[in-house]
């Protein structure tokens, strides 16, 4: 082969390796710019409705200092991912298993030495999740409110970003700040937005409308409306009896809702492109690139 031949063929797999379809694990992380939001219940309640879906699901909870996902599940692990930072534990020692089948990886809670993780850890927990790319569908990363070390940690290395907000001008403000500081430091340039404790579908475009026209003029980057979740006291009462709302309430508005989010999670993007080596699956990903 000649050498243009030969260049040909090298950006023809180039284009083929952006062009790829998705692989079998889709990594997305959940996320907010402000506490109080109900990021965890929005994870926690996707989570079993995909797996009513039979799909493989593993929720990753990314508040390493005050872990909140097995409390919604009602569950009393043993070990945490502070056992696992600390090389006490393999990832798969302390996996648990919540409702349907879904696997979690818990968090621990009141200890700060793991809420700024070092490059080390960061890698080891990099290499433990990608030998288990067999394993699982999705995988949810339930990160900490803010934008912590922690946060724009996990989050960059997702696949996909959803962004938790709520009709307040304050989470709203918040959601901005945190999709700004990704795109300025960290290149993201694709956001999903779900608003939650909404009074109707009108309140969420707004926040919507109003989140796009700020990042229209200031910001490079694209927000897709996943939807919204609406106000309902029933929450408060799923939460406290530690079962999540589409199980204890099925019937409710806010259990379709949660499940309209889901069935559209499950409708995949055409294309994705690996981000680099900090990325969940990345390997996977390009091999799968590499067939394509």
């Amino acid at each position: 082969m000649d050498q243009a031949g030969t260049l040909r063929s090298m950006q023809s797999g180039a284009t083929a390796q952006k062009t790829s379809p998705l692989p079998a694990t889709r990594v997305l992380s959940i996320t907010s710019g402000k506490g109080g939001v109900g990021k965890t219940a929005v994870a926690a309640n996707i989570a079993v409705l995909l797996a009513r879906m039979d799909k493989r699901v593993l929720i990753l909870d990314a508040d390493l200092g005050l872990a909140n996902i097995d409390v919604v599940f009602g569950l009393a692990p043993s070990h945490n991912l502070n056992h696992f930072f600390a090389g006490d534990c393999s990832l798969k020692e302390i996996l648990v298993e919540g409702p349907l089948g879904i696997r979690i990886l818990p968090a621990g809670s009141g200890v700060q030495r793991f809420t700024r993780l070092d490059s080390e850890q960061k890698l080891r927990l990099l290499e433990a999740l990608d030998a288990m790319h067999n394993d699982f569908d999705f995988v949810l990363i339930d990160t900490e409110a803010g934008i912590s070390e922690n946060v724009t940690y996990f989050t960059t290395a997702a696949q996909e970003i959803l962004v938790v907000t709520t009709p307040e001008p304050t989470a709203i403000t918040d959601a901005y700040a945190l999709m700004k500081l990704l795109s300025n430091q960290y290149h993201e340039k694709r956001f999903n937005l779900i608003v939650n404790f909404i009074k109707s579908e009108e309140e969420a475009l707004d926040v919507y409308r109003k989140l796009t026209m700020v990042a229209n003029r200031y910001l490079d980057i694209s927000i897709d409306y996943m939807g919204s979740i609406p106000s309902d006291r029933l929450m408060v009462e799923a939460i406290r009896k530690q079962q999540v709302m589409v199980q204890l309430y099925p019937e409710s508005k806010t259990s379709a809702a949660f499940e309209a989010l889901a069935r559209s999670m499950l409708q995949e993007p055409k294309t994705i492109e690996a981000k680099g080596s900090i990325q969940f699956f990345w390997k996977r990903l390009l091999d799968f690139g590499n067939r394509g």
